[in-house]
């Protein structure tokens, strides 16, 4: 019987699951697919109201998916709901020079077709991604979906967390997960500090349509105030990641379409004929912010909780992904050998498997923004002669096509294409 005994009753309640994660967006349900799948139960919790979330509508975000990224969504069920919108990538062209003055003559060329194993990514919208993901965790046993709820508070014991939730009930697991990005409530609350800084660059992102075919070419061209990322969608469409200094962004989002397209067409060139805005533009600052620590006593961080990046490289949701297949892997093989999943000697495996390579990737991006993102002649003849040698060997090209594709470093099982 429903009355307010009964309730305060049930919100007085612990519900317990094996994992608890914090955050809705793309890299929890990610994980609460590939744990689910491996026999865990999750409950999974955002602010969000669902019908939120699973929106169709189109925002122009799209997202640079690495080949490997494209084997775990394969592999926890999502792939198959999103193939049919997703656009391979084929070739890479890296470019440096001024808008309206075209690109210097020395520039980089990666091709999918230097490597065996397909294309080096995917370019999938954020609409289809994330009704995948919501659509694959409603057919998924052992998954609980708390939305529209958020966590107020949490406490670890000897045994295990609980949470408060904004409804005044509670959640227990053995360990709590944050996913909930660069500001991450599940980080502060349990006292992990962040290191980093502000770039003074925003990005405007955007949506458009062009009248010539990309052929799946990605483009990236290094101007001054930031870089111009030009990344093939489905159709005669790109999205558009577009750095400026913050100050200038601002200016320029604020711009009514027309005069917002008369500033993007010098940079963006002539190579795709006329263009035209689909959908919406917004912005966000650009940070580079990791945390002091990925994992604590039945806590760990993932995707921006734990490290957020310069989009130079595409990196930030691939990195995110590659966390979720590493937690995914220690939390299963220590549940088969009998193992205390939220004892922070299992959870040191995935912060010693991950916090070295996030760090160096989060670096590389950074140092790569600063060589690229400036004026300098002297930076400017020396990054324009590495272009050159590295477009003239073959050997190191492949290195990059592959490290593009996701397939270095110590990957996931998942990230194979295997299974746990």
């Amino acid at each position: 019987m429903d009355n307010p005994v009964t309730r305060r009753i049930l919100r007085g309640m612990e519900q317990r699951s094996d994992i608890l994660i914090v955050g809705g967006g793309l890299n929890g349900p990610a994980l609460a697919l590939a744990l689910a799948g491996n026999g865990h139960t999750v409950t999974i919790v955002d602010a969000l109201p669902e019908p939120v979330r699973a929106d169709a509508g189109f925002d122009g975000r799209g997202y640079a998916l690495a080949l490997a990224s494209q084997r775990l969504l394969a592999a926890i069920g999502v792939w198959e709901r999103v193939a049919d919108h997703a656009q391979p990538m084929l070739e890479i062209k890296v470019t440096d020079g001024h808008a309206g003055e075209g690109p210097s003559p020395f520039f980089l060329h990666f091709d999918h077709a230097e490597i065996e194993e397909g294309p080096m990514g995917y370019m999938v919208e954020d609409r289809y991604l994330r009704r995948a993901l919501l659509e694959a965790m409603d057919a998924t046993p052992g998954i609980t979906q708390l939305n529209g709820v958020a966590v107020v508070a949490q406490a670890v014991d000897a045994t295990g967390v609980t949470v408060t939730l904004s409804d005044g009930s509670t959640r227990r697991a053995a360990l709590l997960v944050g996913c909930d990005g660069r500001k991450s409530g599940t980080a502060a609350r349990a006292g992990i500090k962040r290191t980093g800084w502000d770039y003074g660059q925003t990005a405007l992102v955007c949506a458009i349509a062009h009248e010539l075919p990309h052929h799946g070419i990605a483009h990236q061209f290094f101007m001054p105030p930031g870089p111009l990322a030009i990344l093939p969608l489905p159709g005669n469409r790109s999205s558009i990641v577009w750095s400026e200094r913050s100050e200038a962004a601002e200016r320029i989002n604020a711009l009514p379409e027309a005069e917002y397209l008369e500033i993007l067409r010098p940079r963006f060139g002539d190579f795709l004929g006329e263009i035209r805005l689909e959908g919406a533009r917004f912005t966000y600052p650009l940070n580079l912010t990791i945390a002091n620590a990925f994992v604590a006593e039945r806590l760990a961080l993932v995707g921006d909780a734990a490290h957020g990046m310069h989009p130079i490289a595409g990196q930030g949701l691939n990195a995110g992904l590659r966390d979720v297949g590493a937690l995914a892997e220690v939390l299963t093989l220590a549940r088969r050998r009998g193992e205390d999943i939220g004892s922070i000697q299992v959870l040191e495996r995935y912060q010693q498997w991950r916090r070295f390579d996030t760090a160096t990737l989060a670096l590389a991006t950074d140092a790569f923004n600063r060589l690229f993102s400036n004026d300098n002649p002297i930076l400017r003849a020396g990054r324009d002669l590495g272009m050159g040698l590295i477009g003239k060997l073959p050997g190191l090209r492949r290195g990059f096509v592959r490290e593009a594709a996701g397939l270095t470093g110590d990957l996931p099982k998942l990230l194979q294409g295997r299974p746990i």
